[in-house]
């Protein structure tokens, strides 16, 4: 009796080390992520394993009040998706593609998120992989599923700033000014001499409202490339607000030279013209900016304005007996 016991015990021991050993954890992207995941996945066929309960003090004091409050929530992987192992070789980039074709964007996504998945430590797929998934996250309006791509981006590109940069712009348009300055800065740490990472650092500060670290900042993208247009917008729009309006006219007439089909820039100039006193000037600019962006609904309202303060100007000049036009000169 004692040997058939003795037999039995081992053989259920066995079979625990048996179904223990197939569990399998899915290969990471990038080790050095914070996000990534850990958990093991199980296939459907095993059992789930049970956590043991820890027991609560009577009396109902210290109790969780919500579900949530049981354990601390982990960190989310929304970029790799791990799955399930196939029989044969799957083409999930392939697949994405194909599926943005026939235009699912949410599958096609979740290929791309496998894609990343299973390019676990091959730099070469994984960037491919990635690429595709900001395309596709910005095409499905997901701003922070790609400005999350952009960060593994960095990880696997760590001497490049142009990752961190273009997380830093994503994240401005979500509202985290806080993470696109740390972005930004880590981007500085690996070159000082490229001029998008101030012209995002100085848009970081105009939202901010830190006008004079912006002006800096936008000054510092100009002079490594004087023909940045988009800087020298935005200098223009620091100056606006600030109120030097002189300054504002000067960057605005350089940016709306270097970008003469952008109709906000020409907007803008209008604005610093108007401020100035240059009306037939701004009035211009503000019809150039209604030709080029018809749905501009600011340029629409400024050219208005700007058209019925004309006429009424015209209208006190013939009470006054004077029928000479504004613009005249004296």
């Amino acid at each position: 009796m004692r040997n058939t016991i003795l037999s039995a015990c081992l053989a259920a021991l066995s079979l625990a080390a048996c179904d223990a050993g197939q569990l399998r954890r899915p290969r990471a992207l990038l080790p050095s992520s914070p996000t990534r995941l850990e958990n093991r996945v199980l296939p459907s066929s095993e059992p789930t394993p049970v956590t043991p309960v820890a027991l609560l003090p009577e009396g109902g004091e210290g109790l969780p009040e919500t579900a949530e409050d049981l354990a601390p929530a982990g960190p989310v992987d929304t970029l790799s998706l791990p799955h399930e192992e196939h029989l044969f070789p799957v083409d999930h980039l392939a697949r994405a593609r194909s599926l943005r074709d026939e235009g699912d964007l949410s599958g096609a996504l979740t290929e791309a998120r496998r894609a990343v998945h299973d390019a676990a430590e091959d730099v070469d797929a994984a960037e491919k992989a990635l690429d595709t998934l900001i395309h596709l996250a910005l095409r499905s309006g997901n701003k922070q599923l790609a400005a999350d791509a952009h960060g593994e981006l960095a990880v696997l590109f760590p001497d490049g700033p142009e990752p961190f940069v273009q997380r830093a712009r994503l994240l401005l348009e979500l509202g985290d000014l806080e993470g696109a300055f740390r972005s930004a800065e880590a981007a500085l740490e690996l070159d000082p001499e490229y001029p998008e990472i101030y012209q995002v650092l100085g848009r970081a500060h105009l939202s901010a409202g830190q006008l004079d670290e912006a002006i800096i900042r936008f000054k510092q993208a100009v002079h490594l490339d004087p023909y940045h247009g988009y800087a020298l917008n935005n200098l223009g729009l620091a100056y606006l607000r600030s109120g030097q309006d002189a300054l504002a006219a000067e960057a605005l007439a350089q940016a709306a030279y270097l970008l003469p089909h952008v109709g906000f820039v020409h907007n803008n100039l209008g604005l610093a013209y108007e401020r100035i006193g240059r009306y037939e000037e701004a009035r211009m600019a503000f019809d150039t900016a209604t030709r080029l962006s018809p749905g501009d609904s600011k340029a629409r309202l400024n050219l208005g304005r700007l058209n019925r303060e004309a006429r009424a100007s015209v209208d006190v000049r013939a009470l006054l007996g004077d029928k000479r036009s504004p613009g005249c000169p004296e």
